[in-house]
């Protein structure tokens, strides 16, 4: 099967729930494009919200923080684990991670055999005081960690959550607190063996699971594949002859690339119905730096035509835009970059920066459609005003914005 690059766009747009005017609703919304996703990256860095709230605010229609923090920590349907990175997944998933508890814990038990009073002693204060964090556990000591020394306390309870012993039972910004694992997860599915036999299986299945991460995918080294241990590219490549034999998934081929991308069998009828459709409606989307959609970017610049490096990390004299950057899309479209930061104590939207990208035409769909997502943006922040920072904004055409300021300023 052969399909255009254009008609690519729109099948990954419409499987990443980005290109049509409707978007998902509510917590149920978010239930299901984790269940066809598979997970979400998360990332400690609070900008204008987490990566993972960033993630859903582009899908879920008025997306509130609270709905991601009630599914993970007070209905328990999604949970904090190691999948893509730091991610957060179904709470279904777990039997599938077993491997890596078990090798969390031939990495760390070693460790910890000598200090068994440690784990003894914060066993019992969960036990007793119920969920905490390392700062709570009074127990002295370093202990070589990771990049640097850590205090013993905070080394073991990560460990326990490693080896899946305690899961997070909720987070104070960045703070994790601990809980015993068996107490928030049905006793069933705590003890349900790894569905995945071999090693071989454990890797067909979770290429699968990245294919679906992202919707349409190729077998090329890229960010998509890490976090699957173990797995190098040849053990990759069987994987992907093994599900393209049993028809699990579909090779297609997209022009001027000369590879194959690959789809899930299961998502054929949207394919179809996508590349056979004519699309008059889009919308306009922020995109958080490690949305699923980016994890590929050599991927999404040879589709797309659009090249975006996440400069977080870089020197600000190395950076070619900003610090933290959100492309703007528009339609099968990357149209600009967006440098935003919020300010909760004034509860301020700063855009810092804005970016048009080459030969876009600003037009008025266009701007309305920039209009009514910055809207929805604000809201999701709880933004009380938003303000352009006109000394590093030297674009020409933000009326779009200065609307929304207007509106704000007679508001006021």
């Amino acid at each position: 099967m052969r399909i255009t690059k254009k008609q690519a766009v729109h099948y990954m747009l419409a499987y990443q729930n980005l290109l049509f005017p409707d978007k998902l609703q509510g917590k149920e919304g978010i239930l299901d494009y984790m269940g066809k996703v598979g997970c979400v990256q998360y990332d400690p860095l609070d900008v204008a919200g987490y990566n993972s709230h960033l993630v859903l605010q582009s899908r879920i229609k008025q997306y509130r923080s609270e709905y991601l923090q009630e599914l993970l920590y007070v209905e328990r349907k999604l949970l904090d684990g190691w999948d893509k990175n730091m991610a957060i997944y179904s709470v279904q998933d777990w039997p599938y991670f077993e491997r890596y508890r078990r090798e969390a814990f031939e990495r760390y038990g070693d460790t910890f055999k000598e200090m068994e009073t440690v784990l003894n002693t914060i066993r019992k204060a969960i036990d007793t005081k119920g969920p905490l964090s390392s700062i709570d556990i009074e127990v002295d000591g370093t202990i070589d960690w990771a990049w640097a020394p850590t205090r013993i306390a905070r080394a073991a309870l990560e460990s326990m959550y490693f080896w899946g012993e305690f899961i997070i039972h909720h987070k104070v910004g960045t703070r994790k607190f601990y809980d015993f694992t068996n107490k928030h997860i049905h006793h069933d599915l705590y003890l349900k063996p790894d569905p995945n036999v071999t090693m071989e299986a454990y890797f067909q299945w979770h290429v699968k699971r990245r294919i679906g991460a992202l919707g349409l995918l190729w077998n090329r080294p890229s960010d998509a594949w890490l976090g699957i241990h173990w797995m190098k590219s040849k053990d990759r490549t069987v994987a992907i002859i093994e599900l393209e034999k049993r028809r699990e998934i579909i090779a297609i081929e997209v022009e001027d690339i000369d590879q194959p991308l690959y789809i899930r069998a299961e998502d054929i009828s949207l394919f179809h119905q996508v590349i056979n459709s004519e699309i008059e409606e889009v919308r306009a989307s922020f995109i958080a730096p490690l949305d699923n959609l980016l994890w590929d970017r050599k991927l999404i610049k040879e589709i797309f035509g659009f090249e975006y490096t996440w400069e977080v990390y870089k020197p600000a004299s190395e950076r070619k835009f900003g610090y933290y950057v959100l492309p703007v899309l528009y339609g099968g479209q990357f149209v600009a970059r967006l440098e935003p930061k919020f300010h909760k104590k004034t509860k301020t939207l700063e855009i810092v920066n804005w970016w048009w990208e080459p030969d876009i035409l600003v037009s008025e769909e266009l701007k309305k459609a920039l209009l009514e997502c910055m809207m929805e943006f604000v809201m999701y922040l709880g933004a009380a005003k938003v303000v352009l920072n006109s000394e590093r904004n030297a674009v020409k055409d933000l009326n779009w914005l200065k609307e929304l300021l207007e509106k704000q300023a007679q508001h006021d």
